[in-house]
């Protein structure tokens, strides 16, 4: 299967073509044709399975067929997402594929200055990404209507949940107009979500991929039993093994990940902190430097990690297990994407047998531990 079998218009075949984008992932192929059909859609898939093309395609090529050359531009496709870094990336993509057509997008997130957003509002888009907090903050304001909604997309829904987001959410909907097509993306169907997804899908497709216990298939999974205060120099050493790949490091806790990186760039291991205590000038600035090479390591937390993606990620180290199973099935996801191998490495102590425990009861797999 190719995009030009899913009936993709030409600019945006181009613009995929640009990327190196020839074959859909399976959320891709199985979405993209639902939604250019303007029904609503149900999307239950993983960080790193393409959904953002899965609705950035069908929603681009819709609003272009029907765009009403000459008149004023009103935002017709609305995308909430829960975080500023996932909001970025999602603005990035419905650049990269739209650039050859005339629609017009903005990206709009808390924690910077309102006005340069405020200003290309005022430019008219036809696409906006934004996080529930400073999306209500601008229709409080009257810089934004919600009236002219064509399709609107709630990305991240589970982490919505998790996030404290939800009322935001409910106080959201009555503002959209009725006749729309919704797009609801979760990676978990928690019963929270479920109740909201029957709440504003009318009669949807559902798309589920690829179920947790194969997600993991593409990743090569080592398992470290290493002390705590053990754990520092064990890094160290791996990463010394590795200097030239990308590595996305786990750590429980802020406090946790401020110290790890600490450590690392004591030793002279280029690395970047990210999580929710970072003010948004220093999350950015992490992703930046990594993205472009100049720091081959970052530290996150879990919901901070949620917002990242990058590609290509070559390594996984969970220096902390998580608590839950499903968390660490998310958290290797983060490569071995599109079909690309990946690797992950997990730190274990005498306290954490429960935790391996479960991790392969759900990956039905049994990681292997290394001699260290």
């Amino acid at each position: 299967m190719t995009f030009k079998e899913l009936n993709i218009s030409e600019p945006i075949l181009k613009a995929l073509t640009n990327k190196k984008y020839e074959n859909p992932t399976p959320i891709q192929e199985k979405a993209i044709p639902t939604a250019l059909k303007g029904g609503d859609l149900l999307g239950i898939a993983q960080t790193g399975t393409g959904k953002t093309a899965a609705f950035a395609i069908p929603i681009i090529q819709q609003l272009e067929e029907a765009l009403f050359r000459g008149r004023r531009r009103e935002i017709k496709a609305l995308i909430l997402t829960p975080t500023r870094e996932l909001a970025i990336q999602i603005g990035e993509s419905f650049w990269d594929y739209s650039q050859y057509t005339s629609l017009r997008q903005a990206v709009i997130f808390g924690g910077v200055n309102q006005k340069p957003q405020v200003d290309k509002l005022r430019r008219g888009v036809d696409i906006l990404v934004a996080t529930p907090g400073r999306l209500l903050d601008l229709i409080n304001q009257k810089h934004i209507s919600l009236d002219h909604i064509r399709h609107f997309v709630l990305d991240e829904a589970d982490r919505m949940l998790d996030m404290g987001f939800i009322h935001d959410i409910k106080r959201l909907l009555p503002m959209l107009p009725k006749q729309k097509q919704t797009l609801f993306f979760s990676a978990t169907m928690p019963s929270a979500i479920s109740k909201l997804s029957r709440s504003i899908l009318q009669n949807p497709v559902t798309v589920k991929i690829v179920p947790v216990s194969s997600a993991t298939d593409m990743i090569e999974q080592h398992l470290y039993y290493v002390e705590r205060q053990k754990k520092n120099q064990l890094l160290i050493s791996l990463l010394r093994q590795d200097l030239n790949k990308s590595v996305l490091i786990f750590s429980r806790t802020k406090r946790g990940a401020d110290k790890i990186a600490r450590i690392l760039n004591n030793s002279r291991i280029e690395c970047e902190a990210i999580h929710g205590n970072k003010s948004q000038v220093a999350r950015q600035r992490a992703l930046s430097n990594f993205k472009s090479g100049r720091a081959s390591v970052i530290v996150a937390t879990d919901i901070a990690a949620r917002g990242i993606d990058i590609a290509n990620l070559e390594l996984v180290i969970n220096y902390d297990l998580p608590d839950v199973a499903e968390t660490y099935v998310h958290r290797i996801g983060r490569t071995g994407r599109a079909g690309q191998r990946g690797t992950a490495l997990s730190f274990y102590s005498q306290d954490e047998h429960i935790m391996v425990r479960n991790i392969q009861r759900l990956t039905g797999k049994k990681l292997n531990p290394v001699l260290v």
